[in-house]
């Protein structure tokens, strides 16, 4: 997630600033060829241009309120995530006692069961995290040549490469204890197994009557709606925005790309001898808006790439890690995560 209010000329230039190097190359291009070989055939009349792209804007913007959607959808996630985890170390602490027991437990006893309940989840809130990071077929680390090569390069610079990303299994080891890291390690999908693991541990108290019925079933409702964030997380990592609307796209933008030099030219030769050359900078400044909108939404529709627009899962994580063991009383805690060349991860 990006902390600046607005992107600096630096970063753009980076972004997207080649494109402006192959447009300008091909309207220099149309442009030459129109005013040396005065072929007057050499251009498109404006009107069917302008049906073109203002076509190609509607769909680029119906990707872009996708996009944003998917990526407003996981932050909320998120947040749920961390009202949740709130609520799941309040009624560890209040739920689990020693009230409906015939003997009384010591209290470092309960205090040892709520420990141990509050880490494990503060493990599947990392393990859930890494799962979200393995990158998938469709997103920009996975691609062939020179968009691959890109995004990791970008993934070192604005990404989840500012990092020390050995966190997680840092956290796991620390959080789950060795001999239960080992066994759930070995599952393919982790942090469901640490809430089933959660469960059967609610199992056991109440069959010691440190929770009744009641307090079982909320305590369970709780993981349920752990279960339901995971889910919905799921869902956005593992099925993309459909194809059809986020590759299409940019076909249909290079195409408007390559005419619109060819309904410029024409234009701007009617202000005079020199006027056909004015073209290429407004074709390449129009052809580079175009690419804009089109790698906005391309950048946006997977907040869990591990990029500098992803959800800053580790800063949330952190975060509800810092609440759980004030709740423990625990006053060792780790330092928030800070922003990285102006990334929060």
């Amino acid at each position: 997630m990006y902390v600046y209010k607005n992107f600096g000329f630096k970063s753009i230039m980076r972004f997207s600033g080649h494109h402006i190097i192959w447009i300008a190359a091909w309207s220099t291009i149309v442009t030459a060829v129109f005013e040396f070989t005065h072929w007057e055939w050499l251009h498109i009349p404006w009107l069917p241009l302008s049906v073109i792209g203002t076509a190609v804007a509607f769909y680029i913007g119906f990707k872009n309120n996708q996009a944003y959607d998917r990526l407003w959808e996981a932050r909320k996630i998120w947040g749920a995530i961390v009202n949740s985890s709130r609520a799941w170390g309040s009624a560890v602490k209040g739920f689990v006692t020693d009230q409906f027991t015939d003997n009384s437990v010591d209290r470092s006893e309960l205090a040892l069961i709520h420990k141990s309940l509050i880490y494990r989840h503060i493990a599947w809130l990392y393990a859930l995290r890494s799962q979200l990071l393995l990158p998938t077929s469709w997103e920009h680390i996975s691609q062939r040549r020179g968009v691959g090569r890109m995004a990791e390069r970008r993934m070192k610079t604005y990404g989840i490469g500012l990092l020390d990303d050995d966190v997680t299994m840092k956290e796991l080891d620390r959080y789950l204890g060795k001999e239960e890291h080992e066994r759930l390690m070995n599952y393919k999908n982790t942090a469901t197994q640490i809430i089933d693991q959660q469960a059967s541990d609610l199992k056991q108290l109440r069959s010691q009557a440190l929770i009744d019925d009641f307090r079982h079933m909320e305590l369970q409702k709780i993981l349920y709606d752990f279960y339901v964030h995971q889910g919905k997380c799921e869902r956005i990592k593992k099925f993309p925005l459909p194809r059809q609307y986020a590759s299409i796209s940019f076909i249909f933008v290079g195409i408007f790309i390559i005419l619109l030099p060819l309904g410029m030219v024409a234009e701007f030769h009617k202000l005079g001898d020199l006027g056909a050359w004015l073209s290429i900078p407004f074709s390449t400044i129009v052809g580079w808006v175009f690419i804009m909108m089109e790698l906005v939404g391309d950048y946006s529709e997977n907040p869990f790439e591990g990029l500098g627009n992803d959800i800053p899962m580790l800063s949330l994580c952190r975060v509800i890690e810092i609440d759980l063991r004030e709740m423990l009383g625990e006053t060792d805690l780790p330092k928030p995560v800070e922003a990285v060349n102006g990334v929060l991860m």
